[in-house]
């Protein structure tokens, strides 16, 4: 069976800290696969939020997640603090990508647990249909 390998970029202009909670932890004594797609979430809110942006207010327009992709690497524990790595790309006239990279420490360096992207698209909810990538939202996440 083929197995997801995501094209990351090398470069992120965005990063947080995210720490592993209590309740993020499954039945295996592990972050469970829903936790980190939360925590992919909380990072895309906190970039988001860096621009001066939320998902339901993109420079005017709102975001919805078409798709995900997320390539496990590493088990995330209880006490963990995830170094999450942000940036956009592959922007079109009506969406773009987000990429993450997501990153504990171990013995003083980091190591790469998950890595992650995100389709997202523009969506006048008012209308119910999908809407122009705004100029000035894309000129601000590029870099």
């Amino acid at each position: 069976m083929a197995r997801i390998r995501l094209e990351m970029p090398s470069d992120y202009s965005f990063s947080t800290l995210i720490p592993v909670r209590i309740t993020d932890i499954n039945y295996g004594g592990h972050m469970g696969n829903d936790a980190i797609l939360s925590l992919i979430h909380e990072a895309r809110m906190q970039y988001l939020r860096s621009f001066g942006y939320t998902e339901l207010d993109f420079a005017g327009i709102a975001l919805i997640m078409a798709d995900v992709g997320i390539e496990f690497k590493k088990e995330l524990f209880y006490g963990d603090t995830v170094n999450v790595s942000v940036c956009a790309g592959d922007f079109t006239k009506l969406s773009f990508d987000l990429y993450y990279k997501l990153e504990k420490e171990v013995d003083g360096n980091w190591q790469t647990v998950a890595l992650a992207k995100t389709g997202m698209v523009c969506y006048d909810y008012a209308k119910k249909k999908v809407s122009a990538l705004p100029v000035e939202a894309k000129e601000k996440l590029s870099f």
